[in-house]
C-alpha cells in the first residue's frame, strides 16, 4: 500500500522502520486469547505483526481507501470498523464484553488530546493502551507538579491511568516524515483510582478552569467555582497557581463545598 498518499487532513504519517515496528510489538506482547484494537492501521505495517502473534485484530480506520485495501489484504482475520475513532464505542468492538479490550495505533497528531480523552471514558473497559504520540503530549501526561509541561492533561490521565513512556521514535521512522519527534507510551487504567473524587466531571471542570487561566492564582482562576475561603478550607493556597498543585490537592478541591 505504499502508493497510498498520506492525507494531511487525516494527520497520516505512515510508519515504516521495522525495528520501531518490533519494539513496539515486544511492548504490547500480545496473545491470541486477547481482543486487541489497533486506532488508525492505516498501510497495515504493525497490524500484520500484530495479526501474526494475535490472530485476530480489530481495527479502526478512518480513511475508506485504506480500510479497503486492508480488508483486501488481511482476509476476516482483520475487522475493519470504518469509524472516526474519536467517536466510535469501544466496548462495541468486540462481540465478548467480558474480555478487556488492549488498545494500540500510532494516533494522528492533530486529534491526539480529543481521542486520548475519549478512551478514558472506557477505561474500564479496557486492560491496557500502548500509542505511539508527539513526545511533548507523552511529556505531559507523565509530567510532574512545578514542570513546564505539567497540565489539565497531566492530571486527568494521570487520575485514570498509570502513565509509562517507554521510547522514542524518530521522525525518520515515517513517511511522510513529520516536524517532530514521537514516543511510544504505555497506559494501565488504575484498578481504583489513586485519589478518592466524589464526581469526576467536577474534578475535569475545576482542572479545565484551573490551568485555562494558569498565570492566575487559584483564587481568580477558580472564581465562580469556589472562593478564596473554600480553597483554603480544602487545604490549598489560595494564592498558589495550578501547576504547583499535585493530584490529590485537584481532589480537594474538586470534593470542596461549591459557593
Amino acid at each position: 500500500m505504499s502508493d497510498h498518499r498520506p492525507r494531511k487532513r487525516f494527520g497520516q504519517n505512515f510508519l515504516h522502520d521495522p525495528n520501531i515496528i518490533r519494539r513496539i510489538v515486544e511492548a504490547v506482547a500480545p496473545k491470541s486469547d486477547q481482543a486487541l484494537v489497533e486506532i488508525g492501521p492505516g498501510e497495515g505495517a504493525l497490524t500484520e505483526p500484530l495479526l501474526a502473534a494475535a490472530g485476530r485484530l480489530t481495527a479502526v480506520e478512518l480513511d475508506r481507501d485504506l480500510a479497503a485495501a486492508l480488508r483486501d489484504r488481511f482476509g476476516p482475520a482483520l475487522t475493519v470498523v470504518e469509524a472516526d475513532a474519536t467517536r466510535v464505542e469501544l466496548d462495541s468492538l468486540v462481540p465478548d464484553r467480558e474480555t478487556p479490550l488492549r488498545l494500540v495505533g500510532n494516533l494522528p497528531y492533530n486529534v491526539s488530546t480529543p481521542l486520548l480523552f475519549h478512551f478514558l471514558g472506557y477505561r474500564n473497559a479496557v486492560r491496557d493502551m500502548h500509542f505511539m504520540l508527539q513526545r511533548e503530549v507523552v511529556e505531559r501526561m507523565g509530567a510532574r507538579p512545578g514542570s513546564r509541561q505539567y497540565g489539565r492533561l497531566s492530571v486527568m490521565v494521570q487520575y485514570h491511568c498509570a502513565v509509562t513512556p517507554l521510547f522514542r521514535v524518530p521522525a525518520g521512522a515515517f513517511r511522510p516524515a513529520p516536524k517532530v519527534e514521537s514516543m511510544v507510551v504505555r497506559l494501565v487504567p488504575h484498578a481504583e483510582p489513586p485519589v478518592a473524587v466524589a464526581d469526576e466531571a467536577r474534578l475535569a471542570a475545576v482542572v479545565t478552569r484551573a490551568f485555562g487561566a494558569r498565570r492566575k492564582t487559584l483564587a481568580n482562576a477558580l472564581k465562580g467555582e469556589l472562593d478564596a475561603e473554600a480553597i483554603r478550607a480544602a487545604g490549598v493556597d489560595p494564592g498558589a497557581r495550578a501547576e504547583t498543585l499535585d493530584l490529590a490537592a485537584f481532589a480537594r478541591l474538586a470534593n470542596a463545598e461549591q459557593q
